[in-house]
């Protein structure tokens, strides 16, 4: 990315939409070029209107391909959070970061970054200015998630591997595994879903707790009932890699993938076949799309019915409808409805 001598903000999340900080900021600096973080962040950033970038990769990744000024811009759910963050953040960049985090009303400046930019924002937003240091992730083997509230969810690159018990959630690397130190009560399900696809590190995971989104999304225009029908295997995040013109639907397999596919998915107006296994971790509020179903597995774990469903997916265009009729039918029996949207449509 060459950022030539316009600023560029690098937004991370959908709190700095929906709180209207970036609007806040767009009409004080005038020409300044958008990039957003991350996958939720995205969907609130569509939805704002704001003309926008989007790269879905972490703010570390999109801050060093960058070549021009340029400042982080966040809203933590707690200060504390907030500034851990940032110190991640700075310390994988491993240089200079401006860094704006709205909830304590603060412009960081890590690892000597730009004093001078990082006073003109403090300024234009009336917030305190403060100089500090990141060192550089070292192997990993301990991971501190800070600002969580008990009961919520504990996310590893987008799935639920738990639930916090305490304000702080200490995990760590044994071996080609992953553990709990303190603050999370383990989802050993979810450990599971979480190593299928290879090993973890955990000095570049993607951790969060808490709800995704607190907003629900703005319905989108209803896309038409015949296209290319996309699988998400535990892995939401991933949606709008996999999303293309054509889709006409989305199979979710997982509590927490079908939550954050049925919120994105609601906004952009395409229905989901999501299929749980009774265990939905609630992790965005929001409405599912007309047209989608939800299914709760009685028999066996979602994983099993999910892939057996998406085995009937055609490989080419098919009717959304006639497909979902289809693939009830393959695991009567076996799996509830506790959502049906089709008589919406």
């Amino acid at each position: 990315m060459d950022a030539g001598d316009t600023l560029i903000m690098v937004v991370h999340g959908p709190d700095p939409f929906d709180c209207g900080d970036v609007g806040r900021l767009l009409a004080s600096l005038g020409d300044v070029r958008i990039i957003v973080a991350g996958v939720m962040g995205r969907t609130a950033a569509e939805e704002s209107g704001l003309p926008c970038e989007y790269c879905g990769v972490p703010p570390s990744q999109v801050l060093a391909r960058l070549d021009g000024p340029a400042f982080l811009l966040n809203r933590g759910k707690t200060p504390e959070s907030g500034r851990i963050f940032g110190r991640i953040v700075a310390g994988r960049l491993g240089r200079g970061l401006v860094h704006i985090e709205c909830t304590p009303g603060t412009v960081f400046c890590w690892n000597d970054g730009d004093t001078a930019l990082a006073a003109r924002l403090a300024t234009l937003l009336d917030y305190t200015v403060e100089e500090v240091r990141a060192a550089p992730p070292d192997s990993g083997s301990v991971r501190e998630i800070g600002g969580c509230a008990p009961g919520e969810p504990v996310f590893v690159n987008g799935i639920v591997i738990g639930r916090a018990t305490g304000p702080e959630v200490v995990l760590r690397e044994r071996g080609d595994r992953i553990e709990a130190v303190s603050g999370i009560e383990i989802k050993e399900h979810g450990l599971e879903k979480l190593f299928r696809s290879g090993p973890v590190s955990l000095a570049h995971a993607w951790c969060k707790s808490g709800q995704i989104r607190q907003r629900p999304p703005t319905g989108g225009r209803q896309v038409q009932g015949e296209g290319r029908v996309i699988v998400l295997d535990h892995c939401g995040h991933r949606f709008y890699e996999r999303l293309a013109p054509e889709t006409c639907g989305v199979l979710a397999i997982g509590d927490d993938t079908t939550a954050v596919a049925g919120h994105i998915a609601g906004h952009l107006g395409i229905p989901v076949l999501g299929i749980t296994d009774g265990d939905r971790d609630g992790v965005v509020n929001g409405t599912f799309p007309k047209g989608s179903v939800v299914l709760a597995v009685t028999t066996g774990r979602d994983d099993e019915v999910g892939l057996e469903i998406a085995g009937t997916v055609p490989d080419g265009k098919t009717d959304w409808d006639k497909w979902v009729s289809e693939a009830l039918r393959t695991v009567e029996g076996r799996a509830e409805i506790v959502l049906d949207q089709r008589r919406q449509s």
